[in-house]
């Protein structure tokens, strides 16, 4: 379990093609902090870490993606230099700053327009319609593993827009900086959400 607080970016350094697609992921963390077994977010997505190093002077840890993975979110498109939002996992005693984020992601967002907004940056993003029904306005949405909340829902014929602002101090120390129009993001909507509409759906 995460909370949504990045604690770094980290930069993809190595991509390796096996079974499943061996990961790279240059951090400030030191290498021999990091136990293996792991659970690490990376973009939203939980992966283990499986391997620790050190290349080029820079700290490492290695993670499998398996194709399933790679194919419903955006770790199809990393390639060498991919800045990664990373998180390690919670642990007990550990202040809750964001929301309770599993790291299993729901679906791929796409983003639609970046407008600053005072000091900070309104950022729409389009929401898969499937997902739609479990973000509303004030509730808590994970946007490449970031804790965000919703400031605005508009449904659409197709899909559902959502309006999100980006304080200065999440942009600066998160990979949104990074982003643009059309840059697809990995979305996992709030816990509670997706249970009290299962509750609804078989009660």
């Amino acid at each position: 379990m995460f909370t949504g607080i990045v604690r770094e970016v980290g930069e993809v350094i190595a991509i390796e093609p096996r079974g499943d697609t061996r990961i790279e992921i240059a951090c400030v963390r030191p290498a021999e902090s990091i136990e293996i077994g792991a659970s690490i977010c990376c973009n939203g997505v939980c992966l283990t870490a499986v391997a620790t190093g050190l290349r080029g002077g820079r700290a490492y840890f290695a993670v499998d993606a398996s194709g399933e993975t790679r194919s419903v979110t955006t770790l199809r498109h990393w390639g060498l230099g991919t800045k990664v939002n990373l998180e390690p996992s919670l642990r007990v005693g550990d202040e809750l700053g964001g929301h309770i984020v599993a790291g299993h992601v729901d679906g791929v967002g796409r983003i639609e327009a970046i407008v600053p907004e005072g000091d900070s940056h309104r950022v729409t993003v389009a929401v898969p319609q499937g997902l739609a029904r479990y973000v509303a306005a004030k509730g808590s949405v994970a946007l490449d593993g970031i804790s965000l909340t919703v400031n605005s829902v508009e449904d659409r014929a197709q899909d559902a827009a959502i309006g999100l602002n980006i304080i200065p101090h999440t942009w600066t120390v998160t990979n949104l900086a990074d982003a643009g129009v059309g840059t697809e993001v990995n979305l996992e909507v709030d816990l509670l959400a997706r249970y009290v509409a299962r509750l609804n759906a078989v009660g």
